[in-house]
């Protein structure tokens, strides 16, 4: 874990700080912001599973405020137009939460940490561990870690897991305390950690 921690001691020192902070100032504002800003994000990260962040951002960029009103088939249309993985299944997932945009804002007002973790998970359709934790980051929230592929590769190469063979609840769970070691360690919230190790592995820094 040392040899990790200090090349993030490194990055902290370069000029990759400022642009992790200001990214995180760009979440932190959603705190303040109007429920359909909220449920745009949350497409955002429904569209995400299984799909690259950047094409996800290329096509939620496009579709942008459509995403309030256009109908399942519309959207489904719109997903092929763009060339997006999962048309069908995820226009489906997008219109059922968009019912509950109302439940969401109360659960996000009223429920914290992991009680918000798991409402989420359970209501709405689309969203595992991984995807309610990277929509809660990036709405401001700052104490789950986002566990994907780039992050186990990375925790794999410095020898601190074993790569799982599935990513159950409890693999989660177990990878997100080393996370919560690292950032205690590193004097970061797992928000802020993400983005260091996920630049520290892709060269980039996205949402």
């Amino acid at each position: 874990m040392k040899k990790i921690i200090n090349i993030i001691e490194k990055l902290k020192k370069s000029e990759i700080r400022a642009v992790i902070n200001d990214r995180i100032k760009e979440f932190e504002k959603f705190q303040s912001t109007e429920k359909e800003q909220i449920f745009k994000e949350l497409c955002f990260c429904i569209m995400t599973a299984n799909c690259g962040a950047e094409k996800c951002i290329e096509i939620h960029d496009k579709i942008k405020d459509d995403f309030l009103q256009l109908t399942e088939i519309e959207l489904s249309k719109r997903f092929k137009k763009f060339g997006y993985r999962f048309p069908n299944v995820r226009a489906n997932y997008i219109i059922i939460a968009r019912k509950k945009m109302d439940d969401l804002k109360n659960a996000l007002q009223n429920l914290l940490d992991e009680n918000l973790r798991l409402w989420i998970t359970k209501n709405i359709l689309g969203l595992g561990y991984k995807e309610t934790s990277h929509f809660l980051r990036n709405i401001g929230y700052k104490n789950y870690a986002i566990v994907d592929f780039h992050i186990v590769d990375l925790l794999e190469k410095y020898k601190l897991i074993e790569k799982p063979k599935t990513m159950s609840k409890k693999n989660y769970l177990k990878i997100e305390k080393i996370l919560e070691q690292i950032a205690i360690k590193s004097n970061l919230s797992l928000a802020e950690l993400d983005l260091y190790l996920w630049y520290l592995e892709t060269g980039k820094i996205l949402k």
